[in-house]
């Protein structure tokens, strides 16, 4: 199971802005401190560990945080109506346009998805597949 991903930024408000537009509407809640933000979701009853966490921080070495060449976070929402919603929602908090919501060729028939850059250039995915809901066609 993942416990926990983070990113690296070089201008953590920039990030906070974009970030808070989309993880409070999958449930993160936001714990701000001197070392970055966290994003933490609550543990869910039954459950065999700890839900994966989401963090922002300046990178350790002091460096500047650079994306990684092929790293991508994705994050699992309720409905495409949500993948646009969120992928909207996430350009006006800053972020850029990797591809607009959608059904793509090569994956599964109901995986509808969304690809947006961070303000630091990390690469998120926003994506719903549910079967209950209008698949691609052919």
């Amino acid at each position: 199971m993942i416990a926990y991903v983070t990113v690296g930024a070089d201008d953590i408000a920039r990030a906070k802005r974009f970030y808070s537009a989309l993880l409070p509407a999958l449930g993160y809640a936001l714990e701000e401190g001197p070392e970055g933000l966290s994003y933490t979701l609550p543990a869910a009853p039954g459950a065999s560990g700890p839900a994966p966490d989401f963090y922002v921080k300046p990178t350790f070495d002091g460096r500047p945080a650079s994306a990684g060449n092929g790293t991508m976070v994705a994050f699992m929402v309720r409905s495409q109506k949500q993948v646009r919603d969120l992928h909207a929602a996430a350009l006006i908090a800053g972020g850029s346009d990797e591809g607009q919501p959608g059904f793509r060729a090569a994956y599964r028939p109901h995986f509808y998805v969304a690809y947006l850059r961070d303000p630091q250039g990390n690469k998120i995915a926003l994506f719903s597949s549910d079967p209950n809901e209008p698949g691609r066609e052919g």
